[in-house]
């Protein structure tokens, strides 16, 4: 069994939220992306135990080149 991957930015709040939420239920390993890691970090717990916060400004280079 193949297992399934998202990586979520924006995953702070609004859409971005919600999309990782559904992600996630539907049985997807979630990446959490955003600039205000509080925020990606409640998305997380919100997601259960396979998602992953962290803090990435995708505005940044450097930064989406350490996400990934």
């Amino acid at each position: 069994m193949t297992q399934k991957i998202a990586l979520v930015t924006g995953a702070g709040s609004g859409i971005g939220r919600a999309v990782a939420v559904a992600l996630a239920q539907a049985g997807y390993r979630v990446v959490l992306a955003g600039r205000r890691l509080e925020a990606v970090q409640q998305t997380a717990q919100r997601a259960g135990a396979d998602a992953l916060a962290v803090q990435a400004d995708v505005g940044d280079e450097a930064e989406v080149l350490a996400l990934f």
